[in-house]
């Protein structure tokens, strides 16, 4: 039998998806269903990796907050982001990626039945994590319109309730790529001091945005210092998705709450990774500029290749969704078709937000252009459209 804590968590998806394209064996299959990239990472980290296999030094549990280093350089980027100064060596904890933080952060804050506001669609392994801290996840719609996705202001509203303790925002976001304006995250702010809410800001993406727009950091906006938590990784902006290294940054009144969540769960990092991920945070030049420019220009080519479907334009991230409910296709066999009969593999996004399941994700990441070149032959194929 279930236990209760799992009850409410049927999966993400994605991981089907991965084993059924795997299981092919199929080099001409477009790997659009998972969040990959083939943009290598920066060089200063594959070299100062390779340097901690042999540095004993990297081979222990210690510190288990995370290298001194490592921290320093995650809170100065997180604080130059923001505006603010952070103290990194308490104010800042390193986690084995970034959702590992989130799900540290949500443990520290709720207890069981509060509330959490996520958008909708979000990633479901978010919604996920509220239910395993013990959470109740309610929704703050996304709206799709002709230049993409803006939030729902008065559905943000009806959702705090009294039960609610905190917000979840990703920005950009998965799976659509939604980038929260200046108005949008000012409303955030506001339902955060009228109601005494922390902010968990999913950074994973902040840097990885579209169409000239810049980082807007929420702990930067007047009283949100000590509101926000923000969890981000070297996995997504970094290309480094295999460290998994994140880190944890925010005020120290919850800091020492993260501290004893996190020595009880994955207790450490993986001490190898660390240095190398120090190397991303303070390299020259990271290749985040470079990689965003490939990344925009693949999401561009997608845009025209798939102009008559409906495609929702995603404002940075990795990924993009189609509507196929609005043209008779469920997204679970639209997957199903493009798989056997197109050679794509794409996710539907079933669980991911009470109005996501309408929708399927193609990842923009992984693919250059030039494989990617007859995409909208192989829908053609698949779905007859």
């Amino acid at each position: 039998m279930t236990v209760s804590r799992l009850r409410n968590i049927p999966g993400i998806g994605v991981d089907r998806m991965g084993d059924a394209a795997d299981s092919l064996h199929d080099a001409a299959i477009l790997r659009l269903e998972n969040l990959d990239t083939d943009l290598r990472p920066p060089p200063e980290a594959l070299a100062d990796t390779h340097a901690a296999v042999d540095d004993d030094a990297a081979n222990s549990y210690l510190p288990f907050t995370g290298q001194v280093a490592l921290r320093e350089a995650a809170a100065d980027r997180v604080g130059r982001a923001a505006g603010v100064a952070y103290d990194a060596a308490s104010e800042c904890i390193v986690s084995a990626g970034g959702l590992a933080g989130i799900f540290n952060v949500l443990l520290s804050i709720l207890e069981p039945g509060d509330e959490v506001v996520l958008t909708d669609p979000t990633y479901a392994g978010l919604i996920n994590r509220v239910h395993l801290a013990g959470g109740v996840p309610k929704f703050a719609r996304l709206e799709p319109g002709a230049d993409g996705w803006r939030l729902d202001l008065d559905s943000l509203a009806a959702a705090i309730g009294p039960r609610i303790k905190a917000l979840l925002i990703m920005s950009p976001s998965m799976p659509g790529g939604f980038v929260a304006s200046h108005g949008e995250w000012r409303a955030i702010a506001a339902h955060c001091e009228r109601h005494g809410l922390w902010l968990v800001y999913d950074a994973a993406m902040e840097r990885i945005l579209f169409d000239g727009r810049e980082v807007i950091h929420p702990a930067g906006l007047p009283g949100m210092r000590e509101r926000t938590v923000t969890v981000g990784a070297v996995s997504k902006e970094y290309r480094m998705i295999g460290w998994r290294v994140g880190w944890i940054v925010g005020p120290q009144s919850i800091m020492h709450d993260v501290r004893l969540v996190s020595l009880s769960n994955v207790v450490c990092q993986v001490g190898i990774a660390m240095p190398g991920a120090t190397a991303a945070l303070t390299a020259r030049d990271d290749g985040i500029a470079a990689a965003v420019a490939e990344w925009e220009r693949r999401r561009d080519f997608l845009l025209d290749a798939l102009a008559d479907l409906p495609v929702i334009r995603p404002h940075g991230g990795w990924s993009m969704l189609i509507d196929t409910g609005s043209i008779g296709l469920e997204p679970a066999e639209a997957s199903k078709l493009l798989l056997e009969h197109g050679k794509v593999a794409a996710t539907p996004m079933t669980n991911w937000g009470p109005q996501a399941d309408r929708y399927l994700r193609f990842v923009f990441a992984n693919e250059s252009v030039a494989r990617l070149h007859d995409i909208r032959e192989r829908i053609r194929q698949s779905w007859r459209l």
